[in-house]
């Protein structure tokens, strides 16, 4: 070989070195019951200009859907990469509740720890064990208040720079908003959303980097399943300006990613864990229930920055996603006896639109949301079709405290007593009680009224989702899954 063609192959062999041993970091920010709330997403009214910049240099996710409508079952399934009936957080951790994962199960932070990866969390945690869910830098509910870490947007820009100054290792860092999540019923002096919490006001505090927005109800446009109430639409003004105050948030530690000289390093994945505290919304299985914001910004996957992908995603595929990202292997699609991973990277579509899609689908598993909502249902959803098992369909369907409380659904109950227009497209009753099946076909039935199951012109169809559905329940070791007309005798 001549000397121009050594340094050639030297060349070569140095750029796919640097390839391999560049360090890659991950950051994952999430809302609390944040939705589609955004200019991304063609809302006109609510301002977000910091998540509107990143989904700019993002891909942008048209058919993002979460596995569970409920706060610490999602948070625990975007964790492990497994349903929560699979990785055992039936319902919501906190408190009486006090629900836990299994003791064997491997979540992301334990599985990058072993993989020489810092990881990283600040704000609202809500899943447990401790230890399966063990982060090397910790600064939550568990050790802070819940306001100060997951709403004060100094802090939070002040704590990344704390966690990001340690820069020794590849790192994953997990941002968890505790906006918009509602708080009238646990601190109502602060609003409804904590809409006044640090604006300045007398007895508000301050949070210095926080300039708040205040939106005026009339200009509201409301989505098809909130009530068209003046009612409602106070209600989600002050959602709205705290889900600016989260965009602010966005928007802090994104510069404080940048000081740090990681922004080019670094995969961005922002979303949401479960749909908007609204009728219709959170704790069910309507698209306005688990459909969630999503958009991916990877350094390394350019081809398709400010483009929307229509791929089916689930909450599922975030730990596919990032052990990809990291080029962890050896976990295979299995971590452990019996916990097997349903989802799939969603890296690939970071560079090109797959060409069918025809056999996509993505399933949803909910069992409890507080203690007391016991409403188990499975659902897959394709592009064309979704199919709902509501298991204990004899029960009326179960209310949490913070959406009853709220006043929209005060308002709800109060024109079902008077026998008022609603305003909405169901009646209280309804919303209630739901049949074992829904079959809805979403191409021309997009708000899921027209209950198809049953029918005669979709006894095929109906036979080959429950099928798939089926198997995907036998898959995820599913307890429920002779339910509810029998019972599965070795569990």
């Amino acid at each position: 070989m001549g000397k121009a063609g050594w340094i050639l192959s030297l060349l070569i062999l140095s750029q796919t070195s640097a390839k391999i041993d560049k360090r890659l970091n991950v950051l994952i920010l999430l809302a609390d019951d944040g939705g589609f709330e955004m200019g991304t997403y063609r809302n006109k009214i609510c301002q977000t200009p910091n998540l509107d910049a990143l989904a700019k240099r993002s891909l942008i996710f048209n058919n993002a859907y979460t596995s569970v409508s409920s706060c610490s079952p999602s948070r625990s399934a975007l964790l492990t990469g497994m349903p929560a009936h699979q990785n055992g957080m039936y319902g919501l951790h906190q408190d009486e509740n006090h629900f836990d994962s299994f003791s064997n199960v491997k979540s992301l932070p334990n599985i990058l720890r072993e993989h020489g990866v810092r990881t990283g969390i600040i704000g609202k945690k809500h899943v447990g064990p401790k230890k399966t869910y063990l982060f090397d830098y910790e600064q939550t509910e568990e050790n802070n208040s819940i306001m100060q870490v997951g709403r004060n947007i100094t802090l939070i820009k002040l704590l990344t720079r704390e966690f990001l100054n340690n820069d020794t290792e590849p790192f994953l860092l997990y941002v968890a908003f505790h906006d918009p999540h509602r708080c009238g019923h646990t601190n109502p002096e602060y609003g409804e959303f904590c809409q006044r919490f640090g604006n300045g006001e007398e007895g508000m505090g301050l949070i210095p980097d926080w300039h708040p927005i205040y939106y005026q109800p009339e200009e509201i446009q409301l989505p098809y399943y909130i009530p068209n109430t003046i009612e409602a639409k106070r209600d989600v003004a002050n959602q709205y300006t705290t889900i600016s105050r989260l965009d602010q948030g966005v928007g802090l530690i994104l510069e404080e990613l940048k000081n740090s000289g990681h922004f080019d390093d670094t995969l961005i994945i922002y979303s949401s864990d479960n749909g908007i505290p609204f009728p219709n919304g959170r704790t069910n299985f309507y698209d306005s229930g688990i459909g969630e914001p999503m958009f991916i910004s990877s350094p390394l996957h350019t081809e398709r920055q400010n483009q929307v992908t229509y791929s089916l995603a689930s909450l599922l595929d975030i730990v596919p996603t990032v052990l990809d990202w990291f080029n962890i292997t050896d976990e295979s699609n299995e971590i452990d006896t019996n916990q097997i991973l349903t989802g799939k990277s969603l890296l690939p579509l970071l560079i090109k639109e797959p060409k069918n899609t025809t056999e996509e689908a993505v399933f949803a598993s909910h069992n409890l949301h507080e203690v007391t909502m016991y409403y188990p249902m499975r659902m897959i959803r394709t592009h064309r079709y979704k199919l709902i098992h509501n298991l204990n369909y004899q029960s009326a369907f179960p209310i949490d405290q913070d959406f009853y409380l709220s006043p929209t659904f005060q308002d709800i109950l109060n024109r079902t007593r008077n026998n008022e227009n609603l305003n909405w497209f169901k009646t209280l009753n309804e919303y209630y009680n739901r049949p074992e099946w829904e079959l809805y076909d979403l191409k021309h039935d997009p708000e899921e009224v027209n209950n198809l199951a049953g029918k005669n012109d979709y006894k095929e169809i109906m036979k080959k989702l429950e099928q798939k559905l089926f198997e995907w329940q036998n898959v995820t070791n599913d307890p429920w899954i002779c339910s509810p007309h029998a019972v599965l005798e070795n569990k």
